[in-house]
Order: structure tokens, then sequence, then C-alpha cells
């Protein structure tokens, strides 16, 4: 992987982490030597005091007694600096491990894999595995921004339009700028811890005429069925052995070590812990998403009203003391498999819940419109709300409007709900004001 300012940054942070232990070697190396030279003032005078072999002795015990201080204090010291070190070995070599991982899975792919910085400049690409970088970067990419890439066609202004918005974009049809080959673009808006727009992490495809696929084949089926389960497998045990080091380790060196660092090394650890049960949260989420590809829909009669007003008693039992205002239209009984549309459910009301909790007095409502001759389910809340311009993010994996400082979640929630709706012949969509509260519509069938 190509980066332009990975090499140097690393460089620059391992020197900061080492300049801390030099000046501390470098201070008990000049307070050994001052030690010395204070111990044999002390020899000098002892002797010059007390004199005769009396002196002597008592000199030598006070020598002794002061270098073996003196020993004890630096031998203290590299056991520490050992300590520290060792950990902080074993918690990189993991880390190592599933970013090589990583990228042998980003070499396997025939997409290239690209970053934007927040001004949309490349900064990051992959080829695929036998593609050399330079047929798709080229020269100068470092300085150009991503639709400059392209010829300043129709094409590039949508581009050029979608990333000045923050939107996502999937299968954008755009030209080379030398006209060569003609690609398809996909890329998702990352926000930083603090909401802010950090850049777009992407892939593009040589644009190739779409072929018919057959129909699969039920052995055909079988292998897919297979490669799904390897999948899930090497998700939930391959990734996770790997993650589980680095939260054990972390908190080992949190419980041994917490009490000898300062105050922003034990948020730096506190921050790795957090990242880990993060990620592990993300990982679950993922595989349920996965799984909802494989699993047989089991259609009966559903009773959404009856469900919702269970799943606000589960909610409500969290946080007690807090007011709540809920609203359940009755008789709202769809044909659908119950255990997912449970999930929808759960996740609607679950977010209208958790992004109320600043409003003195929540209200949330489910019920249902007619809109064109179709029924279709609301839920609504009086909560923070959000900016249309974004909506297309809602339902993508891991994307979240809201910094998780303000909002806890993994970004997989509604991306879920999404997919469980399809799976039912329905849909969703959402309408919103910042401040103002959400309404999210379903269809089902």
């Amino acid at each position: 992987m190509n980066s332009l300012s990975d090499d140097s940054a690393l460089i620059s942070r391992r020197q900061e982490r080492r300049l801390p232990m030099r000046l501390l070697m470098l201070t008990l190396a000049t307070v050994s030597i001052l030690m010395l030279v204070l111990g044999g003032l002390v020899v000098l005078a002892l002797m010059r005091v007390w004199g005769g072999e009396v002196g002597l002795v008592h000199a030598a015990l006070v020598l002794t007694a002061f270098f073996t201080g003196v020993l004890l204090l630096v031998a203290a010291a590299l056991g520490w600096h050992a300590g520290v070190r060792l950990t902080r070995q074993r918690l990189a070599e993991p880390l190592r491990e599933v970013r090589q991982q990583l990228l042998m899975q980003a070499q396997l792919q025939r997409d290239w894999q690209w970053a934007t910085d927040a001004e949309h400049r490349l900064v990051r690409w992959q080829a695929p595995q036998g593609a050399p970088s330079s047929s798709w970067v080229g020269a100068g990419a470092s300085t150009q921004q991503l639709w400059e890439r392209f010829e300043v066609a129709e094409p590039a202004a949508q581009l050029r339009e979608r990333l000045g918005a923050h939107q996502p974009f999937v299968d954008l049809q755009l030209a080379a700028a030398d006209g060569s080959t003609a690609w398809r673009l996909r890329g998702l808006p990352c926000i930083d811890s603090h909401g802010h727009f950090a850049g777009y992490l992407g892939t593009a495809r040589p644009d190739e005429p779409a072929e018919a696929t057959p129909a699969p084949q039920p052995a055909h089926a079988a292998d897919l069925a297979a490669e799904h389960e390897s999948f899930s497998y090497t998700v939930s045990h391959d990734l996770r052995a790997p993650l589980r080091v680095v939260e054990g380790f972390a908190r080992i060196l949190k419980e041994d070590y917490g009490a000898r660092l300062d105050r922003v090394g034990n948020d730096h650890l506190d921050r790795v812990m957090s990242a880990a049960a993060r990620m592990n949260s993300m990982i679950d989420a993922l595989l349920s998403l996965s799984q909802l590809s494989t699993r047989p829909l089991a259609c009966q009669p559903v009773n959404l009203s009856q469900q919702a007003g269970y799943v606000m008693e589960e909610i409500k039992r969290g946080a007690p003391q807090r007011e709540l205002v809920l609203d359940i239209e009755p008789g709202l009984t769809v044909q659908g498999d119950p255990t997912l549309l449970r999930m929808v459910l759960e996740n609607l009301l679950g977010n209208a819940w958790k992004y109320s909790g600043k409003v003195e007095c929540t209200q949330i409502g489910f019920g249902s419109v007619q809109q064109g001759g179709r029924r279709v389910f609301v839920v609504s809340d009086n909560g923070a709300g959000f900016d249309m311009r974004f909506a297309e993010r809602l339902f993508g994996v891991f994307q979240r409007l809201h910094s998780a400082s303000d909002f806890q979640g993994t970004g997989v929630g509604l991306a879920l709900v999404r997919r469980i709706v399809r799976r039912h012949g329905g849909d969703i969509w959402a309408e919103s004001a910042v401040g103002e509260g959400s309404r999210f519509y379903f269809t089902l069938g």
C-alpha cells in the first residue's frame, strides 16, 4: 500500500516515544556521576574528621550504602523500561498481523482501494494483485483532487458535487483524464471521532460490459453457503483472536503499570481498550448483517403493535428515571418473519430512545399512514434529528451522522433494518431536521 505521509509520521512517533526514555537515562547517568563525586567528598570529609581506622570503616559503610542505593535506582529504572518495551512489543505484534491480513485481502480484490483527505486529495491507494499503481493513479496524484483524475465533463461535475456534499456514491461512471479507460467509482465519507468530515474511502473498477449471469444451480448454491460459512468463521475467529490479545494486554498494562503512567499514558490505554470493545461490537454487527442474506424467511402473522410495546418496555428498564410519552397505534398486523421484524423495531425504537436522550421529556410514536394506496409504518421521536443533506448515509454500513462522544453506536443498525425491510419486499426512508426529531417510514411487501 502506498502512502504519502505514513512513513514519516511513523518515524516521528517513534522518535517522540524514545525521547522521554533517553532523557530519563541521561538524567540517571548524570545523577549517578554527581552522587559518585559527592560520595568521594563525603569520604574525604569523614576521614579528615574521624581519622584512623574507625573513620575509614564508617566511610566505607556509608559509601557502600550510597552506591547500593544508586544501583537499585538504576536497576529499577531499567526494569521498568524493559517491562514497558516488552508490553509494547506484545501489543504491536497482533496489530501487525491484523494489518497484514487486511492488506492481503485487499490485494486479492479486483477493485482498486483509494482514500482521500478532507480536501479530496488522494492520500492512499492500493492496486489489485498484479496491477502497477501507476496504471490508475499516475504521476502527480498526490497533488490533485479526485475529480481532476477524470475528464472535465458532466460525470466529473457530478462527482465533484457529490464530494462537496459529503455524500456516498455507488457505481458512478467516469472516464479517465486521458480518455483511455472508463471507471466505476464507489465512495463512502469518513467521519472522525469529533464528528468532522475526514475524507473518503472507496473503490474503483474498470467499467466492463455486463454479462448475463446464469441462475444459481443447487450445487452452486451449496458452494455459496459454504463460502459464507467460511467468511463468518474467519471474521468471528481469525480476526477476533488478535483483537482479544490487544484487549488483554492493554488491560494487563492498565492494571500492572497504570499507577506508573501519567494521565496522558492512562488516557491512551483507555482509548485502546475502548477501541477494542467497539471493534468487537462492529464485528458482531457485521456478522449479523452478513447472515441475513442466507437466512430463510419464516412468514407468519406478526402483531407489530404488540412487539413495539414489548421492545419499549425492555428499553425503558435501562433508564426508568427518564420521562416518556409513548404513542403506539393498536392493531398493526403484517405477514413476515417475527424475529427479523422484531430486530427492525428494536433498532428503530432504540434509535428514537437514544437520540432523544437529551430532551426533557422523550416522545416516541409508532403508527401507520396511507401513501399511494399502501400502508406505510412510521417511527417518530422528538430527539436530535439530522441534516437531510446526509440522509443517504444513514443506511450505509458503519456510517454515522453523530460523533461517538455524543451518541454511542456501531453504525450498522439502520443498514440491518434496510436489508430486512427489502427482504420483505419493502423499503425505508427518513425525514428530519436538526433539533426537531426524526421520522422513519418503512413498508413491508
